[in-house]
């Protein structure tokens, strides 16, 4: 990395850590009860934490976002590449980003329809598609479209579903931007317009932490999620989907690797939630307090520490994936990190498991009844 493109990025990152600090300082000043939710029959949804806050952090996101982005277009030529203005990759990146951000602004303000949701989450999928952003996992089109999708609206909804309490979601958002970025610079010179936005919205995170760590001030609802979630999956396609072997088969074992190390959290998360609750023969989709963060709590663990250590295994994976990007990569490793995925995965289920003991323990009882605990999220 040139020494002046890295003083560009310290400014850019000063620059946005100091203005979304402002706005969500601001936000926490004005709001009134936007983001606040209700269910359909008109009772607010109880969080985690069960004092009324705001849900406007994913405005600062945006924000920052938009930003970088428009610097992009007057920074002088030798800092960005000129190509990169009409670059129709960064305007579907935008475009998509854009829709998560209105898609979740829409939930936060009015509760929309699920399906309506889900919609609008297959819309920017189809707008990176359109615009060239697709994972390259084989050597078929189809295929490549179709694990595009799945990859864009799971990780929408896996960061919406980390966003269940205080600091989580942040943190471990600005850890995989963070991962990804080292990432990426690891492998040689990294393109202004990736740096760019990475560095624009991690400085956002950072700064919202403040707002957001427990105990928090406000959340990001789930206009920071939607926004999020699109945001992290076009980039990481842009930047972490490019471990392919040239003569290699179609489908290759290998190019997960990456991915999977650095999204380690979410995908352990989102996955647990969503096999656990199909085996109660309930939906995936529903809110509930029986994700791998509220078991560790129940475990007797506070919420603040709770966020350190699933922060600590995230950032765990960055020595790892930069280790994989100075060796000479063969099956054996490949296997390696599997291993270590699948060994945290299970270590995650036997604490859930330990945490769902004891919160059954602490069921309430009423005369001959047993009342369980409310469990909304």
């Amino acid at each position: 990395m040139e020494h002046f493109q890295l003083i560009v990025l310290i400014i850019l990152f000063i620059t946005s850590f100091s203005f979304s600090v402002l706005v969500n300082w601001l936000m926490l000043k004005f709001y009134r009860n936007f983001g606040i939710r209700k269910d359909d029959n008109g009772t607010e949804e109880i969080r985690w934490a069960s004092t009324k806050k705001p849900a406007l952090g994913g405005i600062s996101f945006f924000i920052a976002f938009l930003i970088s982005f428009s610097l992009l277009g007057v920074i002088p030529n030798n800092i960005v590449d000129v190509h990169s203005l009409i670059n129709i990759k960064l305007l579907g990146i935008a475009g998509a980003s854009s829709l998560g951000f209105l898609i979740g602004l829409a939930d936060d303000a009015y509760n929309t329809n699920p399906l309506i949701k889900l919609m609008g989450q297959f819309t920017c999928a189809f707008i990176l598609i359109a615009t060239g952003v697709v994972l390259p996992v084989s050597n078929m089109e189809a295929i490549n479209f179709i694990f595009t999708i799945v990859w864009v609206i799971g990780l929408m909804n896996s960061i919406n579903m980390l966003d269940n309490m205080d600091g989580i979601s942040t943190s471990i958002s600005a850890s995989i931007i963070l991962s990804m970025f080292l990432y990426v610079v690891s492998n040689g010179p990294i393109s202004n317009d990736v740096a760019f936005l990475m560095v624009g919205v991690f400085a956002s995170l950072v700064a919202f932490l403040l707002f957001n760590w427990n105990p928090s001030k406000m959340y990001m609802g789930d206009t920071g999620s939607m926004f999020l979630g699109v945001f992290l999956a076009a980039l990481s396609i842009m930047s972490i989907w490019s471990e392919r072997d040239v003569y290699g088969g179609t489908f290759q074992v290998r190019q997960f690797v990456i991915p999977m190390l650095i999204f380690i959290i979410p995908l352990i998360d989102t996955t647990t939630v969503t096999i656990r609750r199909l085996m109660r023969r309930q939906s995936p989709f529903l809110g509930g307090r029986d994700h791998i963060t509220h078991h560790l709590a129940y475990l007797g663990l506070k919420d603040n520490y709770v966020a350190i250590i699933l922060l600590i295994f995230s950032l765990i994976s960055i020595p790892i994936v930069l280790l994989y990007t100075k060796i000479d990569w063969y099956l054996p490793h490949t296997i390696i990190a599997f291993v270590y995925f699948s060994s945290l995965f299970t270590i995650m289920q036997v604490l859930y498991n330990k945490g769902a003991k004891l919160n059954k323990a602490k069921i309430e009882k009423v005369g001959n009844k047993e009342v369980p605990v409310k469990k909304i999220s």
